[in-house]
């Protein structure tokens, strides 16, 4: 999105690509997982490095960064329609067909699915660094834009916070409403 808005810093950089070794953050995609992961924690948690754009060369600074902040989870929302589709397409597919493959294939796109859901809603959460603080910032006064900078350090332990209690309430519903979907939802 940024390359169409007139910034072609991530193309020059080589991370307008899908290899995801262009994308690894030592500290967030190694580092905190496996620490988590040795201390026990119930759920992990880490990051990718940003997709830098430099706001300069955009064509419309004021609006740009909105449009670069919403491909993001839209990207997510794109991925999670497809994996709904492929799900409830291999559940009509056990319904006449038996493979020891196919409830591998189903616990992956489930689970492929569940993942852009929650990357979907975490990157709307209107803090920095994440994707929603660039829509807020759009239409917030000045005095607001820089109380919400200013609150950019602590961004991400506040979407931890804020987001936890409710991702817990959020995930199961949209898991049942998954299941339902691709079970008996094509009956009607």
């Amino acid at each position: 999105m940024a390359n169409w808005c007139g910034d072609p810093s991530a193309r020059l950089m080589g991370r307008l690509t899908l290899d995801p070794r262009k994308h690894i953050d030592p500290m967030g995609t190694v580092i905190l997982p496996l620490l988590m992961m040795a201390t026990g924690v119930s759920y992990l948690f880490g990051w990718a490095k940003p997709v830098p754009f430099n706001p300069v060369n955009l064509r419309n600074v004021r609006r740009d960064p909105v449009l670069i902040a919403i491909a993001g989870p839209a990207s997510n929302l794109l991925i999670a329609l497809a994996c709904g589709f492929i799900l409830s397409s291999l559940v009509l597919v056990m319904h006449h067909y038996e493979h020891p493959v196919l409830p591998i294939l189903l616990q992956i796109t489930f689970t492929m699915l569940m993942i852009n859901m929650l990357l979907m809603l975490f990157n709307v959460i209107p803090v920095p660094p994440l994707d929603g603080h660039y829509v807020l910032h759009y239409f917030l006064p000045p005095s607001g834009q820089r109380m919400l900078e200013q609150i950019g350090p602590f961004g991400i332990l506040i979407a931890i916070f804020v987001a936890r209690p409710w991702l817990n309430f959020a995930l199961p519903k949209m898991a049942d409403g998954i299941f339902w979907l691709s079970t008996f939802g094509r009956g009607l």
